[in-house]
C-alpha cells in the first residue's frame, strides 16, 4: 500500500498477459530494450494489469478494470496467454474485504479492451450490466468518440459491449477535460497513446502520486522519452505529454504508478546529469 498523505493506494492485479515485445517497444532495438526485459522461450514479454485502488475519504475508487471475469471467449485468453495465478481483480477486491457494490467511482483511462473489460459483465439473465453497480465511471469524450467508430487498426481493442452498457445505463460520465473527481484525486489529458488517454493524480498534504497507465507501459518509457510502444496512435504527442508529466513528478517528488511492468510497478524520478533517473519503490500486489 502507498500513502500520498491520507489518501491510501492499494495496486490490484488483475492478471498477466504476455505480447510481442514489437508492440510493446516499437522502434525500440531489441539490444536496448533487452537490458530492461527479458523475452520467454516464444519471443514474448509480460505486462501486468494493475487497478490503482484509491481510499479517498469516504469514497472507493478504482483505476481501469481489466480483462473482466466472465466476457472474454476462450481463443481470447490464448491470444491474451493471461495468467492469473493470484485471481482477477475481483479477487483482489475480495482480499481487501471489498465486494462491487462498494466501489464509488470508476475511473477509465481510456477504453482499450485490457483497461476496461471489467467495466460490464453478464448477469444471470445474460445481460451486460455494470460491473460496479454503485459506482460512476468516468471517461474523455473523445474516448467514447473513437471506440464508437474503430478503424480496421482500433477495432480490435475498441468493443463497445465495454463502455455502451454504461452509457445506456447512466453509468457513465463523458468529460471534456480534467476533471476533480473527489478531493485529492484527479484526472488529467494525457494525449498520445490514445486522443483521449487520461491519467490519475493523488494530491494529499504535500505529498503526489500519478498513475501514468499507457502514457509509460513501463518505468522505463516513462523516463527515456523517446521510448514509446507501437500501440501508441499518436506517438509525437506521447513524448511531449510525458516531457510535461515528467518534470511534474520530479519536481512534486511524486510516485509515479504503472499499468503493465512487472518488474517496479511504482518509481521516483529525479533529475541526473545526463537524464532523469528512477528509483524503485517498494510495493506489494494485492
Amino acid at each position: 500500500m502507498l500513502s500520498v498523505g491520507d489518501i491510501e493506494i492499494y495496486l490490484l492485479n488483475d492478471g498477466t498477459v504476455w505480447v510481442d515485445p514489437g508492440g510493446s517497444f516499437g522502434l525500440v532495438p531489441r539490444k536496448l530494450w533487452n537490458r530492461y526485459l527479458k523475452a520467454n522461450d516464444d519471443y514474448l514479454v509480460p505486462m501486468n494489469l494493475v487497478c490503482p485502488l484509491i481510499k479517498a475519504g469516504n469514497q472507493w475508487i478504482i483505476c481501469d478494470t481489466g480483462l473482466g471475469i466472465n466476457k472474454l471467449p476462450e481463443k481470447a485468453y490464448k491470444i491474451w496467454s493471461l495468467e492469473r495465478p493470484n485471481g482477477s481483480l475481483f479477487d483482489g477486491l475480495a482480499r481487501m474485504g471489498l465486494t462491487p457494490e462498494d466501489i464509488d467511482v470508476v475511473l477509465n483511462t481510456h477504453l482499450h479492451a485490457d483497461h476496461c473489460t471489467g467495466n460490464t459483465r453478464f448477469d444471470n439473465n445474460g445481460d451486460l450490466v455494470a460491473s460496479f453497480p454503485n459506482a460512476t465511471y468516468y471517461v474523455h469524450q473523445q474516448e467514447v468518440l473513437d471506440a464508437s467508430n474503430p478503424n480496421e487498426r482500433t477495432a480490435a481493442t475498441y468493443l463497445d459491449v465495454n463502455f455502451k452498457p454504461l452509457i445506456d445505463s447512466g453509468h457513465l460520465q463523458q468529460l471534456d477535460g480534467d476533471r476533480m473527481i473527489t478531493e485529492g484525486v484527479r484526472m488529467v489529458h494525457t494525449p498520445g497513446h490514445t486522443a483521449g488517454h487520461m491519467s490519475v493524480v493523488i494530491e494529499s498534504q504535500g505529498e503526489s502520486a500519478i498513475f501514468v497507465c499507457d502514457l509509460a507501459s513501463y518505468a522505463v518509457h516513462f523516463t527515456k522519452l523517446a521510448w514509446m510502444t507501437a500501440y501508441d496512435v499518436l506517438p509525437l504527442i506521447t513524448l511531449e505529454s510525458k516531457r510535461v508529466w515528467q518534470r511534474w513528478a520530479i519536481e512534486h517528488e511524486a510516485y509515479v504508478i504503472f499499468s503493465h511492468d512487472t518488474q517496479t510497478p511504482v518509481i521516483t524520478v529525479r533529475d541526473g546529469e545526463r537524464a532523469p533517473v528512477m528509483d524503485a519503490v517498494a510495493v506489494d500486489l494485492v
